[in-house]
């Protein structure tokens, strides 16, 4: 399975300003990558590479904030998802950084880190005990680009449909059923809580409802490991201009979710029926709700977040979905931590 460069998982570096950015999703405009700020050059920053600093960005609302103020060169508008977004131009990237890649120079490396010594074994438990085909897997997040520290996680990508489906039902019975490799705790997961749902006015109880049971994350030797499943690259239709999307405003509604197969991969997706509107926001009221048949998001929080035949309380933004010319369905997109929300209720 060939995967190309300059996808969710990747990372790239730019040549001005030494910054690293995150690569979203599969498809993207032929002169740029859209991506999102995750560590700039600080000099009090905690981490260092090539005897510079960095910081590290979290929340989506600071890394906006900070390419406003400091690097506006890096937003764009995009009339295709009809949203402002963080992007590189092609000519302005140095470097493209491929989990894969990283993970084949961990096994030809002599001297290990403790974080890169726990990835590869991670990997090789994956590997072997999950019957994972070793060219579809690798190691994403900071120790990719140098950039660990400590106390940083496992970023596993897996790359493939049927890889991702079959390992993920294998993960539970075959994997995480040892101290070594396992799921959180309660303690763990109010540690988790707080950073992930903070300020969103989720309570615990709905947020440790669906967290519990997510398998593609929990501790491996004692390190955070989150798992990312990317789809085989003749299931990403079309390209980045047979979309075209409108935001049609902001909407809350208590829907069904009929089909969850695709809740592990980022993007992840629900298919919803048995919708009822709770509440809406600068929403036409020509619009047919009835077209309204799925969620999405990047985000991996959103993931496995429900299962098919539960009831979900989803809040996020309304878009019209075109393909090719042809509408086909309104989504809802989550994106925002603090104002997007997806709760079981049932």
């Amino acid at each position: 399975m060939k995967i190309p460069k300059g996808i969710e998982g990747d990372y790239l570096e730019t040549k001005e300003n030494h910054l690293f950015f995150d690569i979203k999703g599969y498809h993207h405009p032929q002169d740029r990558k859209i991506c999102f700020l995750r560590f700039y050059p600080d000099q009090n920053g905690e981490r260092i590479k090539e005897d510079r600093r960095y910081k590290k960005i979290y929340s989506l609302d600071e890394r906006y904030l900070k390419i406003r103020d400091e690097y506006p060169q890096y937003l764009f508008f995009s009339n295709e998802l009809d949203l402002e977004l963080q992007g590189v131009e092609i000519k302005d990237i140095k470097n493209i950084y491929t989990p894969r890649d990283y993970y084949d120079g961990l096994k030809m490396k002599k001297y290990l880190s403790e974080i890169e010594k726990h990835s590869k074994n991670l990997c090789e438990l994956f590997i072997t005990r999950g019957s994972i085909p070793e060219d579809a897997i690798g190691i994403s997040g900071s120790p990719m680009i140098g950039l660990s520290k400590d106390d940083s996680d496992i970023d596993v990508i897996i790359y493939g449909t049927r890889a991702s489906l079959e390992f993920q039902d294998k993960l539970k019975t075959k994997l995480l059923t040892s101290n070594n490799c396992r799921m959180y705790n309660l303690t763990e997961y109010k540690t988790h809580y707080n950073w992930r749902v903070g300020g969103s006015g989720i309570s615990f109880e709905s947020f440790l409802r669906s967290e519990k049971r997510k398998i593609h994350q929990g501790k491996f030797n004692g390190v955070d490991f989150f798992i990312r499943y990317i789809k085989s690259p003749n299931e990403w239709d079309g390209t980045f201009y047979d979309y075209k999307y409108k935001d049609l405003g902001r909407i809350k509604v208590k829907a069904k979710i009929i089909d969850s197969t695709n809740s592990i991969f980022t993007p992840c997706s629900y298919k919803i029926d048995s919708l009822k509107v709770l509440e809406s926001k600068n929403i036409r009221n020509n619009i047919d709700l009835n077209n309204l048949n799925e969620i999405n998001s990047f985000r991996g929080r959103f993931c496995e977040q429900a299962i098919k035949g539960e009831s979900v309380i989803v809040e996020g933004k309304l878009e019209e979905v075109n393909f090719k010319g042809n509408k086909t369905h309104l989504r809802i997109l989550l994106t925002n931590q603090s104002h997007d929300k997806m709760i079981v209720i049932d």
